[in-house]
């Protein structure tokens, strides 16, 4: 079981990725615009760029480790969106404007678009050339110049230029979500030199990472949105220069995105073993039990499983046992991230810290583990897990340096053994742990009366879990019969997606269950889970309204990082300090993909190793394999 909803985001971490840049080569001047320092001299332009350390491919590699350059196309995949697609409403859509906020896109929009460059899974931080060949980078780092390629063409068979580059980057700094608005924050101006040359300048304020992530963003057809508003939800496709095209749709039902054959750039290294299905379609369903039944019949082909308890009791039907669908379980080596029920500490109630984590004592992993999740999974305890960015053991004294400036701003737990969740007795009812709760309620002002929780003013203590995930209700239950013990008043509250996802961006809930995925190398988009600013802007991700001046500065230490070790020391302190203030009740995870397929795919030998899991863009169809079971064509 993974954990669902968050505000409505399109572009998806397959776009928007968590990258941060450096480079040692400068361009030339802009015209209109005041020179840098000084430009130090390079190796020439350079064909990618990565935050820390060399580059794993040369300028001539021929393709990314994780993909088969070999593989076929034809064929089609079939899923249904999962329904922690955390960003993106997971069963419905009703506009394919995927870069603002109003309205819920599906997923995988963001196929269709091309961008200036794309990341590279098998390397922790590094980018290379899409629709730009080289790139130039000053040594201040604020002038970045793309030299484009010639060939770079829109659907319609219009060439995209470097006044297409400059006008989206202005545009999405200008009208995108929230998220993307931020990306670009410090992006001073895009400056189109000639047809193929284009310049990114930055104010010298933005982070290292900030310009990685701007030229992984969607680059769009100018022509289009002169013509079109940018803001408003739409069921027309837009223009757009992609692998993929928006095809066959309904709403609420499915949507179909068609391989463009004549993809300008199918033959680059960068796309090497990528996008072989000839059709990738989405089928959204209401009912989980609806979409399984679909999988059974072959109307869905793929389905990752994330409910343990269906995974363990649900797999005996014919087609599994006729060998016609395959379980397989495929290692998962990347971070696993954060997921856990988050408070709303906006609400006066989850003000106090005792409060949260009394709350989060009340809950019994360990039985939940055994009695509903088959022993499937382990506790998540860091804001980082699976991850050497996870704060271990004592502070080292690198991480004291930067955590002793604010010692009397933090809880002493900081400065000690990082904090763990506590192991409970399996029972379903760990009395000493209950009693802990209580005490702590009792120091934070609350007091029983009758078999109610109340604080000073005599209100009762209430709870409320929104979720917009039927599956979810059958591990809460228990839980708030351990929270009813101690007196507050917890319940479930089911609501359909799109309440889901306006009661989030709103802030409006008391506790909500959300996993946050984060990649090897941090950005700007920690700013969005937990800066202060993020804090008060509806539609961010900083569900949990941490405002904390301490957290604002290690997010700045984390950004500012001249090595990988500098950045890991930084997150380690920072991992202390939000696992200390007990914003969550961590959840679990697990170190598999648990996956359901019809046998008519191949696939790599070798996974990407970071950020995604790219069965759309890497997998194929297996032409032999699908006439055998009739499903060829």
């Amino acid at each position: 079981m993974s954990s669902s909803g968050a505000p409505k985001l399109g572009l998806s971490r397959r776009m928007v990725l968590k990258l941060s840049g450096a480079a040692a080569m400068c361009s030339g001047l802009v015209p209109g615009l005041a020179p840098g320092p000084a430009l130090a001299g390079g190796t020439g332009p350079l064909h990618g760029l990565s935050v820390f350390g060399e580059l794993k491919h040369a300028k001539d590699f021929s393709g990314f480790s994780y993909a088969n350059a070999g593989a076929p196309k034809g064929g089609a995949l079939k899923f249904r969106p999962p329904s922690w697609n955390y960003n993106q409403n997971p069963q419905t859509f009703n506009t394919l404007n995927t870069l603002i906020l109003k309205g819920d896109a599906p997923p995988r929009m963001e196929m269709c678009f091309d961008s200036l460059m794309v990341r590279a899974y098998d390397e922790p931080d590094a980018v290379y050339g899409l629709v730009a060949e080289t790139v130039e980078v000053s040594e201040d780092g604020n002038y970045y110049t793309f030299n484009l390629r010639n060939e770079a063409r829109f659907h319609d068979g219009s060439k995209l230029t470097a006044e297409d580059v400059a006008f989206s980057m202005l545009l999405l700094k200008e009208k995108a979500h929230p998220f993307i608005r931020q990306i670009l924050a410090e992006l001073r101006d895009a400056v189109v030199l000639n047809e193929t040359r284009v310049v990114l300048v930055f104010t010298g304020k933005q982070t290292r990472q900030a310009p990685l992530l701007a030229v992984v963003l969607p680059i769009l057809s100018k022509r289009y949105y002169t013509a079109y508003d940018f803001q408003q939800t739409t069921l027309t496709a837009p223009l757009s220069s992609g692998p993929y095209k928006v095809s066959d749709h309904a709403v609420g039902r499915y949507i179909e995105y068609a391989r463009v054959k004549d993809y300008w750039a199918k033959d680059l290294p960068v796309m090497a073993g990528h996008n072989n299905f000839d059709t990738i379609r989405l089928d959204f369903f209401r009912e989980y039990q609806v979409a399984f039944e679909a999988f059974k019949k072959g109307e869905v082909t793929f389905h990752e499983e994330f409910s343990s308890k269906i995974w363990a009791t649900d797999y005996d039907f014919p087609a599994l046992s006729d060998g016609k669908v395959l379980r397989k379980e495929f290692p998962d080596d990347r971070p696993a991230g954060a997921q856990g029920w988050f408070f709303n500490s906006r609400r006066e109630k989850f003000r106090d810290p005792r409060v949260r984590q009394a709350i989060s004592l009340a809950f019994d992993f360990e039985w939940a583990n055994k009695s509903l999740f088959f022993d499937m999974y382990e506790r998540t305890q860091s804001f980082f897990q699976n991850s050497d960015m996870a704060a271990k053991g004592s502070p080292s004294a690198p991480e004291l340096s930067l955590l002793e400036p604010h010692r009397a701003d933090l809880p002493e737990e900081v400065f000690g053994e990082a904090k763990l969740q506590p192991v409970t007795d399996g029972s379903g009812f760990d009395r000493k742990l209950l009693a802990k709760a209580l005490d702590l309620l009792t120091d934070a002002g609350f007091e029983r009366f009758g078999n109610k929780l109340v604080d000073a003013s005599g209100a009762p203590l209430t709870i409320e879990f929104l979720n917009n995930s039927p599956g979810f209700e059958r591990i809460v239950l228990p839980y708030i019969k351990n929270l009813e013990r101690l007196g507050i008043s917890a319940s479930f509250r089911l609501v359909d997606p799109t309440q889901y996802q306006a009661r989030l961006n709103d802030f409006d809930f008391d506790v909500c269950s959300r996993r946050f995925a984060l990649s090897a190398t941090l950005g700007d988009d920690i700013k969005q889970l937990w800066g202060s600013e993020a804090a008060a802007v509806p539609g961010s991700n900083n569900l949990a309204g941490i405002a904390d001046p301490v957290v604002d500065e290690l997010i700045a230490k984390i950004l500012a990082a001249e090595t990988r070790e500098d950045m890991t020391i930084a997150a380690r302190a920072l991992d202390r300090v939000l696992r200390a203030g007990h914003y969550w009740v961590p959840q679990w995870t697990k170190s598999v993909h648990t996956v359901a397929l019809w046998d008519i795919f191949g696939y790599p030998d070798k996974q990407a190793s970071y950020d995604v899991f790219p069965v759309e863009s890497t997998w194929w169809s297996d032409a032999e394999k699908a006439k055998k079971l009739g499903m060829a064509g």
